[in-house]
């Protein structure tokens, strides 16, 4: 994504980009490269064609991209949502054609979001045979926002300690373009300061450093029975920014690798950081005093737990307030 962005900065920008997945924050950012570097500002106004799926066909965007710009060196024409096309499959495969021999003399870009990318299968094969950029712009996997945060805040000559980073990753989380919102919101009030706390993001984004779900695994991990309560009575208070399905989510992740540690054919320190893709020590020295705490059969059945609470918070089988429900977990967990 970083190379793509710098050789449009560069000028060395593709005569087609085709801009598809689930998260729309790349797609938006390399849109705006494209705006700003692809043709100048005194040209916008005859050589710059923003559509919309909804409200165009193939056949005009192809043939505005066919036509050479007025008086200037391109012209960029933005084919947005293309998903919401009438027929999109249809409609999406009549650019096959043109990918494979365009203008030179103009940047097309399609941005097709959303689940459901098979209506683009045979116009990414056919942009494989041209001059074309394909970027599959995905939602990051939760292991990866720390690094997406880090880069972030590095290019904004801003740091962030690890525990901002935590918080940020696990209660805001992705798309990107929320998370990175958030972000540019605590950098902003730092007004020019060179370094994001935890106590910054407990103050302006609302998420306690002491009371979340990755104070609660850290709780659980060493077995602080007392520290555990004191949580769930902190999340009962405050049930909008703590709601037990993300809680469920983070313990549920906490013990699924305790299990998958524990039946690793080798647990010497590469096979668990491999496996369990940790990028620093300090998470496998956490998961090997999770193992300690949990032996094979107490992590197994702390899934099984899991379970039945996510299923009673949902209704099956109980009627009871889900914080009294998770303190009954925290309960069984421990015993």
């Amino acid at each position: 994504m970083r190379q793509i962005l710098t050789s449009i900065r560069k000028g060395d920008i593709k005569p087609v980009y085709l801009l598809i997945g689930r998260d729309t924050y790349f797609i938006d950012v390399i849109l705006g490269a494209l705006e700003r570097y692809a043709i100048s500002e005194d040209d916008r106004d005859f050589n710059f064609n923003l559509y919309y799926g909804n409200e165009i066909s193939a056949e005009i965007v192809v043939n505005c991209a066919q036509q050479y710009p007025v008086m200037a060196d391109r012209k960029l024409v933005i084919l947005k949502e293309s998903q919401a096309m009438f027929n999109a499959k249809n409609e999406l495969d009549k650019f096959c054609a043109y990918v494979q021999r365009p203008n030179p003399h103009a940047v097309l870009a399609i941005t097709y979001t959303g689940e459901k990318v098979a209506a683009m299968t045979n116009l990414k094969k056919a942009a494989q045979k041209g001059d074309c950029v394909i970027v599959e712009c995905n939602s990051p996997r939760d292991y990866e926002l720390p690094a997406y945060v880090k880069d972030y805040c590095q290019d904004h000559k801003i740091s962030i300690d690890d525990k901002a980073v935590s918080m940020l990753c696990e209660y805001i989380g992705a798309p990107l373009s929320k998370l990175f919102g958030e972000l540019n919101k605590l950098i902003q009030i730092k007004g020019g300061k060179d370094r994001i706390t935890a106590d910054d993001v407990e103050k302006n984004i609302g998420i306690s450093k002491d009371y979340n779900n990755i104070e609660l695994t850290n709780a659980l991990r060493v077995r602080d029975y007392p520290k555990c309560m004191a949580i769930v009575k902190y999340f009962r208070n405050n049930p909008k920014n703590n709601p037990t399905v993300v809680t469920t989510a983070a313990l549920f992740n906490f013990f699924s690798k305790i299990v998958v540690a524990h039946f690793l054919p080798s647990k010497d320190d590469a096979s668990l950081m491999g496996m369990l893709e940790y990028k620093n020590k300090y998470a496998l020295a956490d998961l090997k005093t999770a193992m300690k705490s949990y032996p094979p059969a107490k992590a197994i059945n702390a899934i099984h737990h899991l379970r039945e609470f996510d299923g009673k918070i949902k209704g099956v089988g109980s009627m009871r307030n889900e914080y009294d429900l998770l303190q009954e977990l925290i309960f069984k967990l421990m015993t």
